[in-house]
């Protein structure tokens, strides 16, 4: 498969360069960035100092060369990724988090024409973990409370992180709940006693920290953690290959990583 990258001038665009260089059946086919970049016109793997012989560019014709598209940037360069992916018919893989309820639409629309993954989190691990919260979930709704804990780096421009919004749409749906109705986004000040029935979350931001996450049920007398902490962003690249390889027989549609972790 020919593989493109998007913010491949950033931490998880250059992880994911790599990754791809290092597999034995993936072509690096493109590697795109913002006008404003300074890596513009320079070779995709010079950080790695190596010559691909892909020029970094801003130009999304380029798509027309990839079988599929990995995106980790942000939702509104997402969006104009997926537009010009849907006018060259290449597939993609979305690991951007962030989005709003109509973007969030507008990504099912473009599934119509064209194969997507669309995931918070692409690790394996983390998606491991959604499959532990739901059967906990399901035998912890009576006389436990469920509360979430994330935490990432000072950078991270959303909160809480998609992976915590996951995680908590995970409990909500064993609990035949929707999470807008019985989640607790913040806490201050004076305000009484914890409701039966919701999911709390609370969120760190500081430092470098890669993505730690734990969903806590707590009961009377006992507590339930299930935890997932990433120490490397290669976890992430890892599911992304993952997935695109999934899309390579896909012409359209929409899929999460579970479906590419049943494949």
């Amino acid at each position: 498969m020919r593989i493109a990258i998007a913010g491949a001038d950033g931490r998880m665009g250059r992880m994911l360069i790599e990754a791809v260089l290092n597999s034995t059946d993936l072509t690096l086919s493109a590697a795109l960035v913002p006008a404003s970049s300074p890596s513009l016109g320079h070779d995709a793997a010079a950080f790695l100092g190596k010559n691909s012989g892909v020029i970094i560019t801003d130009n999304l014709d380029e798509l027309s060369k990839a079988d599929c598209l990995i995106d980790f940037t942000r939702p509104e360069g997402t969006m104009r990724h997926l537009e010009a992916c849907v006018k060259h018919h290449t597939r993609c893989v979305i690991g951007t988090t962030g989005f709003s309820d109509t973007e969030k639409q507008q990504i099912q629309d473009y599934a119509r024409e064209i194969a997507i993954v669309f995931a918070p989190n692409m690790s394996v691990g983390v998606n491991a973990s959604l499959q532990l919260i739901e059967l906990a979930a399901k035998l912890l709704q009576q006389g436990y409370d469920a509360e979430i804990y994330e935490a990432h780096h000072r950078n991270k421009v959303d909160a809480p992180s998609g992976t915590a919004l996951a995680m908590g749409e995970t409990v909500a749906r064993a609990w035949g709940e929707s999470l807008d109705q019985v989640a607790d986004w913040a806490r201050h000040g004076l305000t009484g006693a914890r409701q039966d029935g919701r999911i709390g979350f609370s969120v760190v931001r500081g430092g470098d920290i890669i993505g730690d996450h734990t969903v806590m049920f707590c009961g009377d007398g006992e507590r339930i953690e299930i935890t997932h902490k990433s120490s490397h962003r290669g976890t992430y690249a890892t599911g992304s290959l993952r997935a695109a390889r999934y899309l390579a027989d896909k012409t359209h549609g929409l899929f999460s990583m579970q479906d590419v972790l049943a494949n």
